[in-house]
């Protein structure tokens, strides 16, 4: 997992960059070009490994919500809090989620765009 920028417009993609790709989108933000908000993975499996299906369910009732306890996410998906608190800190480490000075956990997006391309095998 690499870069996050801040954009404008409150959606992010996740997408499958080098880090060619990463940084030359990082040279053109310092140019002055928006770039908008980008959460990058290495390959395709790296992107599956880290936003499993819990996961993805667990950011779907976090988009557009603000701050919120651990507990709170968990009530949110109807799951305990031990089983969502493994998955929050996957997604912190991941660089997917943030936590606010008060302990609170949030995905500070309204949209998620996922973009990638699959090509046949080498």
């Amino acid at each position: 997992m690499t870069t996050k920028t801040s954009s404008k417009a409150n959606t992010v993609t996740l997408s499958v960059a080098s880090r060619e790709d990463v940084t030359k989108r990082a040279l053109a933000a310092f140019e002055g070009t928006a770039q908008g908000a980008h959460i990058s993975f290495a390959s395709v499996e790296l992107l599956w490994q880290t936003m499993t299906a819990k996961r993805w369910e667990l950011l779907k009732a976090m988009t557009g919500q603000g701050a919120m306890s651990m507990r709170e996410a968990a009530r949110r998906v109807g799951r305990d809090v031990k089983s969502v608190h493994g998955d929050v800190h996957a997604l912190l480490d991941a660089g997917v989620l943030d936590r606010e000075e008060n302990g609170q956990i949030i995905f500070p997006f309204d949209a998620v765009h996922v973009d990638f391309t699959l090509t046949a095998a080498a």
